[in-house]
């Protein structure tokens, strides 16, 4: 999973070819660290889904401008613009059925 910083996410999620699925996350939150396995699974599965991830402690800016007051919050975005939010943990079939006309 790629890892974001405020400096290179306009060019690695806003300018994207394709579906970017951002996870929000800290190092010191649990329930970030249940959901980074979903969603490698998930990007195994879809590769035509870039996923990254972005620490919010590091990059207040970027966390800020999407409004991320809580984490987990993985926001599927595309053609520059968030378009389906998740947030907190949840399962991996949750995930799939949010995002589903992304992933398919």
């Amino acid at each position: 999973m790629l890892e974001l910083k405020d400096e290179n996410f306009e060019s690695e999620v806003l300018q994207a070819d394709g579906p970017v699925v951002v996870d929000f996350w800290a190092p010191w939150c649990g329930p970030c660290h249940a959901v980074e396995p979903i969603l490698r699974q998930l990007e195994e599965a879809h590769g035509h889904v870039k996923f990254a991830k972005l620490d919010v402690d590091q990059n207040l800016s970027t966390a800020s401008r999407y409004e991320v007051l809580s984490i987990p919050t993985a926001i599927l975005f595309e053609d520059g613009e968030p378009k389906e939010a998740v947030i907190g943990a949840r399962p991996r079939s949750f995930y799939e059925q949010a995002w589903a006309s992304w992933l398919t």
